[in-house]
């Protein structure tokens, strides 16, 4: 069993900043895909950026060139910087794992957007 703990959410005006952190434990982290997903109220959860075992990053077009996944497999932590946030990118975002055990989820932690 795999468990991720998310932290780093909360209230910010647009323009600004969050960083996001998600701790693997129980797991073979450093050779697991990492990936942060997010769902706004009424939509589908969908993916907004993964990094591999290697390093390759791939994000969705609506926060390309904003946000950043990077991972830090000493600490098993997987991160998400994003900068000048934008109302819709409120949401809940989510970590998730998927490694040779298989794949999980994170609780989740709240994002909100507003002036």
């Amino acid at each position: 069993q795999v468990h991720l703990v998310e932290s780093g959410g909360g209230l910010v005006q647009p323009g600004g900043s969050l960083r996001l952190s998600c701790a693997a434990s129980g797991s073979l982290f450093s050779i697991a895909v990492m990936g942060w997903y997010r769902q706004a109220p009424g939509k589908q959860r969908v993916m907004v950026a993964r990094i591999t075992s290697g390093g390759s990053t791939s994000y969705a077009d609506s926060v390309k060139g904003r946000f950043t996944i990077s991972r830090d497999n000493a600490k098993n932590t997987v991160y998400l910087q994003m900068n000048s946030l934008k109302p819709e990118d409120a949401a809940v975002y989510y970590c998730n794992y998927a490694g040779y055990e298989g794949g999980y989820w994170g609780q989740g932690t709240q994002v909100t957007v507003s002036s």
